[in-house]
């Protein structure tokens, strides 16, 4: 379009008119007002003319090239030697190409554009099928679950374009009876305890291996648990049902309580817990936290409290319900616990810095407890460190074969911290980058003996291992303290019941909760309800004869919560 203005004048009224290319104004002129070109608008140029011509005279593509060549030849009739020459082909080459352009042999010089179906084949064959299936007051989901099934898969989106240009509107809500028939939710009976019944029958669980926890369940009676600890509880639900339903999910390494959702059905995990059906996600989220994701999150964190017995490798005691400035004071209750249940407080503390104060240590050194920590690296203690001599350091080997560091170079010396002395040393090549640092106030051990204590915490750290990759420790969250306790309460009682079966089975005494669970307990059962017990037997597997030598079988354990029936483990 030519962007220049005519503009004619009236004398009668002064009126504008505007004809542009293509369009003819026809009206009187006033030749006295004369008529005059007031304005054009010149085509905008990006680049320089140079640039212009030089993209003819210049090209850059071998179809602009032999394009320009042969027009030149055509219809400049510039002699061929001179086309040749002047777009880079030899007088040879230009005249084989000008022969292929006379027999129609060279390729399309210009591309031409191709577009696309202006169809859509799969939305045409469907057409009327799917405006049939809404006559029928199917759903745009429902018209494409059908239309899958018929070997024509749609999206609901090409679906709702379909019906929209035929001109539906969208269904209104429906109801469930009023929806075409198909696989849907089912609804599952109410976890009461009162509906609680052992009517004869024979069924097939999933969770067969946590049958095998029940004895030692049995042995530590949860009920006086969950009642010691005053856990809530309700008339559906008691306490001690709410702990054994609770302790199921974290023996069977449930991850997140909604994915209870595809166990609820299984019934051998209602029997377990003593109850018709399993309590469904809702009621676990009110007892116990919720899931929180490893990445990606800043959430606010609790303070907890973990201690493991180093002979028997469990976890004895626990504690989330720290505030913030208490966590020094919390070794000093652990002692008390200890005193409680062992009449003397325990022969040695290993852990960390960060555990308690200075003035922490000198209470358990004045109550005669012994203890083995690590001091923090300073910039002052480094300094030390790098002024000592060669001389002044001496190796001490460690007669501890799985270690892959044993010859540790120490240095010992008396520190006073506050108001008592302690032994401290300055350890390298014990497997870190920088020099470990240990205090400890046991004045009779020797170096050697305090390392390979030291170097046995690592033992400590599998088991937060374990807790974390197994039991997901590292996962909860809650803003109700008494939820977060309640997890590790249980990470306290699942891990116990499960270094109880590690010592049972052969060959896994020393092996992780992930492992056992894999190879002895995640297995499926036939159960069979009799009037005097309750039979369990395992599907055949390949570590089952292991646990068929554990000494379980064929032992009957009356069970308090499944009405005095026992359980037999049968072969």
């Amino acid at each position: 379009m030519l962007n220049s203005v005519l503009r004619l004048r009236n004398s009668a009224n002064y009126g504008h008119f505007c004809a542009l290319l293509g369009f003819v104004a026809q009206s009187a002129l006033d030749t006295r007002c004369g008529m005059w070109h007031c304005a054009s608008v010149p085509i905008s140029a990006p680049f320089d003319l140079t640039k212009c011509r030089r993209f003819f005279r210049e090209p850059t593509t071998p179809r602009q090239r032999q394009y320009e060549a042969l027009r030149a030849y055509f219809i400049d009739e510039v002699p061929s030697a001179e086309a040749a020459r002047r777009f880079g082909y030899t007088p040879g080459a230009f005249r084989v190409l000008c022969h292929a352009f006379r027999r129609g042999e060279l390729p399309e010089l210009f591309a031409t554009a191709r577009p696309g179906p202006r169809g859509q084949p799969r939305k045409s064959r469907a057409h009327e099928q799917i405006v049939a299936l809404r006559k029928r007051n199917y759903s745009v989901y429902d018209i494409s679950e059908a239309l899958k099934q018929q070997g024509t898969s749609l999206s609901p989106t090409a679906v709702r374009e379909v019906l929209a240009e035929e001109g539906f509107a969208p269904l209104p809500r429906r109801l469930d009876e009023e929806r075409p028939a198909g696989v849907g939710p089912t609804t599952e009976a109410v976890a009461d305890v009162r509906e609680f019944h052992l009517a004869p029958r024979e069924f097939i669980t999933r969770l067969g291996g946590l049958f095998l926890f029940v004895p030692d369940l049995v042995r530590v009676n949860a009920d006086d648990l969950a009642v010691g600890a005053k856990l809530p509880g309700s008339r559906m639900i008691p306490a001690s049902h709410a702990l054994r339903a609770s302790l199921a999910l974290k023996l069977w390494s449930i991850e997140r309580k909604s994915h209870v959702m595809a166990l609820v059905a299984d019934e051998g995990l209602a029997l377990f817990s003593g109850r018709k059906v399993e309590p469904k996600k809702s009621f676990l989220s009110e007892y116990t936290s919720h899931y929180q994701s490893k990445r990606s999150r800043r959430d606010p964190s609790i303070l907890t409290f973990l201690a493991q017995d180093a002979d028997a490798h469990v976890f004895c005691y626990s504690n989330a319900n720290i505030r913030k400035g208490e966590e020094a004071d919390e070794v000093f209750r652990f002692v008390e616990f200890w005193k409680r249940h062992h009449g003397k407080p325990p022969q040695e503390l290993v852990f960390d810095s960060t555990l308690t104060t200075y003035e922490g240590l000198d209470r358990l050194d004045a109550a005669g407890i012994h203890f083995l920590t690590l001091r923090r690296r300073s910039p002052s203690l480094i300094a030390e460190m790098a002024l000592l001599p060669a001389s002044a350091w001496r190796t001490v080997p460690l007669e501890v074969s799985s270690r892959k560091h044993r010859t540790p170079r120490v240095f010992e010396q008396k520190v006073r911290l506050r108001t008592r002395t302690y032994r401290q040393f300055f350890i390298k090549d014990l497997g870190h980058d920088e020099p470990t640092i240990l205090i400890a106030n046991d004045a009779n051990a020797t170096p050697k003996q305090l390392i390979t204590r030291y170097a046995g915490r690592r033992l400590i750290e599998n088991a937060l291992c374990d807790a974390v990759r197994f039991f997901h420790i590292d996962a909860l969250s809650s803003s109700v303290a008494l939820k977060a306790d309640f997890d590790m309460a249980l990470l306290v009682l699942a891990s116990g019941l499960y270094r109880i079966m590690a010592r049972r089975m052969r060959g896994y005494d020393e092996a992780q909760a992930r492992q056992i669970f894999r190879d002895l307990i995640d297995m499926s059962a036939d159960v069979a309800i009799t009037p005097a017990e309750i039979r369990v037997r395992f599907h055949r597997r390949a570590h089952l004869p292991v646990v068929l030598a554990s000494g379980l079988f064929d032992k009957p354990v009356p069970v308090p919560w499944w009405e005095g029936r026992s359980l037999r483990l049968v072969e």
